[in-house]
C-alpha cells in the first residue's frame, strides 16, 4: 500500500504521512451519509476576533472549545426564549381586563 501525505490545514506547514485511512460513517437507508455519534454537529466558521475570544473564555473556565460554545448557545438560546415570552407577556397585559378576569374560586 502507498503512504499518502496529509498537509495541516492550520497554516503551519506541517505535514504527515498515512498509510490507512478509515472513515467512520455509515449510509442510512435513504442513501444520506451519517455519523455515529451521539449528539448532532455543527460546523461553525468565526472571525478570527470572535474565535479568540471564545478560546480565552474556554481557556479561563478550563473547557473545551466546543464546550463553551454549546455553553455559550445554551444561554443564548435562553435568552431568547426570555425575549419572546416577555413579549407574549406584555401583549397579554396591555388585553387585561379585570372584570373579565375569572376568581380564583371559579378556576378551582
Amino acid at each position: 500500500m502507498q503512504a499518502s501525505t496529509i498537509e495541516l490545514g492550520d497554516g503551519s506547514g506541517g505535514r504527515f504521512e498515512v498509510d490507512e485511512v478509515y472513515h467512520k460513517c455509515h449510509i442510512s437507508s435513504g442513501g444520506k451519509i451519517v455519523m455515529p455519534v451521539k449528539n448532532p454537529r455543527i460546523n461553525v466558521v468565526f472571525e478570527r476576533p470572535l474565535y479568540h475570544a471564545i478560546q480565552q473564555l474556554a481557556s479561563r473556565d478550563g473547557v473545551s472549545l466546543s464546550l463553551k460554545v454549546r455553553d455559550l448557545v445554551k444561554e443564548a438560546l435562553g435568552i431568547e426564549e426570555d425575549r419572546v415570552l416577555s413579549a407574549f407577556a406584555e401583549r397579554r397585559e396591555r388585553t387585561f381586563t379585570r372584570t373579565k378576569a375569572l376568581k380564583h374560586h371559579e378556576v378551582w
